[in-house]
């Protein structure tokens, strides 16, 4: 279990707080939203944790298999839908991967799949994940 403590600051700005950590955050609604768009808004908060999570276990699956992902990055892509409520629509992913052996390949992006955070999202959430193999 982990505590995180959110405090409403505000003129729709959040301060969000890691307990284990201490580290904290701040988040604001989007322009198209009311908000100023000055930080994080919580729906791109949900859309970083999905590449982060995906990048992560990824690295966990190369660690042990001796491979390194270093290097590896994620762009991903928030696309709002406004029917039949506000919510994310649709996420886009863009991983560009370092060198690794062909074999590499399957597995890693399989285990892409099976981030927590991806097994978390509404069914109803198109997903475009796009591997790029350097």
């Amino acid at each position: 279990m982990v505590e995180i403590q959110i405090r409403y600051e505000g003129d729709l700005h959040t301060r969000c707080t890691h307990g284990p950590s201490g580290r904290s955050l701040e988040t604001d609604a989007p322009k198209d939203n009311e908000g100023r768009g000055e930080s994080f808004s919580p729906t791109d908060l949900l859309a970083t944790a999905f590449g982060s999570c995906m990048l992560t276990v990824m690295g966990i699956y190369a660690r042990r298999k001796g491979w390194t992902l270093d290097g590896a990055r994620a762009r991903v892509e928030k696309h709002m839908a406004t029917v039949p409520v506000r919510r994310i629509g649709r996420l886009v992913v863009e991983f560009d991967m370092p060198p690794l052996p062909e074999e590499a390949r399957a597995p890693l992006e399989r285990a892409a799949h099976t981030c927590p955070v991806h097994q978390s999202l509404h069914p109803d959430v198109e997903l475009d994940l796009r591997f790029r193999w350097s």
